[in-house]
């Protein structure tokens, strides 16, 4: 009797919170995240090109400022549905593998602007994504099939472990210098500004899984809003998010996007997979083999993304009822007035050019 009672009592013992919460993913919930994330960065590429569209459109027209088109603001609508469904995908596959299907956004946005807006289709785009896919289905294959359930209690024990708040530690010693030297030192590098960016998206990838995780459980039933924790990865999320969105504007204010969309997107997909290894601990296990394919295929998006992304044309738009002023027929004006107009007139065209390419570029 003693021993069946106490075979009974067995499984009612209570395990340790972290080690009760790590549960295989199933399967299902696995590839719902992949479609998921997949979907919204389809989503976001539509999105892109319709404002993209919009912004030429009107720049042709030259009557009303681009945020007065419907459909730039469908466009606006559809982004706010694709983000949210990278939101959503974080609770429930790794971060480590929704962030590089990102890749698919650049993949898409390529094909739709060829297909819809007529852009040349290059040998670079083919290969690139043709590399893109190819890194997509290996990282998808070979990328870690288990996750946790994300719950406050497994959050607040990954915040305190030692090997977090060391890479924290440096995470925010490595952000400072590079803040001195960008903003004190006044080193404008695509690089050191790209790097500022990423150390901020490595917080938004933790912050971003563990308030979409948690929302996960409460949906599921575990309420999860309760605890303290859940509000301070919010506002570090919504922190985080807001420094990349200056950084990155910044960015693009000062280099070209075929620099710094490649750029930014290797940078960003690195600190996610080294985020999701070091907070969620999302490579236990996994065998040396899948570790190396992974990488590869990351490597091999890597690539694509930047074939596709080189030396892309731009379209720029002229208002077809604009005539430059050394077009312009005179009358009495001698010689010497002449080449004053025609450089103004140069001047005017050149800024028409670069206004319509500043549209086309946001």
């Amino acid at each position: 009797m003693a021993n069946s009672s106490s075979s009974h009592a067995a499984p009612q013992m209570t395990p340790q919170p972290h080690s009760a919460e790590i549960l295989e993913n199933p399967l299902q919930t696995y590839l719902l995240g992949i479609i998921i994330s997949i979907c919204g960065n389809i989503l976001i590429s539509i999105s892109l090109n319709i404002q993209k569209y919009a912004h030429v459109r009107q720049s042709q027209r030259g009557s009303k400022p681009y945020y007065t088109s419907v459909m730039w603001w469908c466009g606006v609508a559809l982004m706010g549905v694709g983000e949210l469904g990278n939101f959503a995908a974080y609770g429930f596959a790794p971060a480590s593998l929704i962030a590089p299907l990102g890749c698919v956004s650049v993949i898409a946005s390529a094909v739709i602007s060829v297909v819809f807006l007529k852009e040349t289709v290059r040998a670079s785009d083919i290969v690139g994504g043709t590399l893109a896919i190819t890194g997509t289905y290996v990282l998808v294959t070979f990328a870690p099939h288990t996750s946790t359930h994300i719950t406050a209690h497994l959050v607040q024990y990954y915040a305190v472990s030692w090997h977090f708040l060391l890479y924290l530690f440096l995470e925010i010693v490595v952000f400072c210098i590079l803040l001195y030297v960008y903003k004190r030192r006044n080193v404008k590098h695509i690089i050191i500004v790209m790097l500022l960016v990423a150390l901020l998206a490595s917080q938004t990838v933790i912050s971003v899984k563990a308030v979409s995780g948690m929302i996960t459980e409460s949906i599921k039933g575990q309420l999860q809003l309760i605890y303290p924790i859940f509000y301070v990865m919010l506002v570090i999320m919504i922190a985080t998010c807001a420094f990349q969105i200056k950084f990155l504007n910044q960015a693009m204010k000062m280099f070209d996007a075929t620099e710094v969309v490649p750029i930014n997107f290797v940078f960003f997909t690195a600190s996610a997979i080294v985020a999701g290894i070091v907070f969620y601990q999302e490579f236990e296990g996994l065998a040396l083999l899948n570790i190396f394919m992974f990488l590869f295929g990351c490597l091999l998006s890597f690539l694509g993304v930047f074939l596709i992304a080189r030396n892309r044309p731009k379209i720029k738009q002229q208002d077809p009822n604009f005539l430059a002023m050394d077009k312009i027929p005179r009358r009495g004006h001698t010689d010497k007035v002449q080449p004053e107009a025609t450089t103004y007139g140069s001047l005017a065209a050149k800024l028409m050019c670069n206004r319509a390419g500043q549209t086309d570029d946001s």
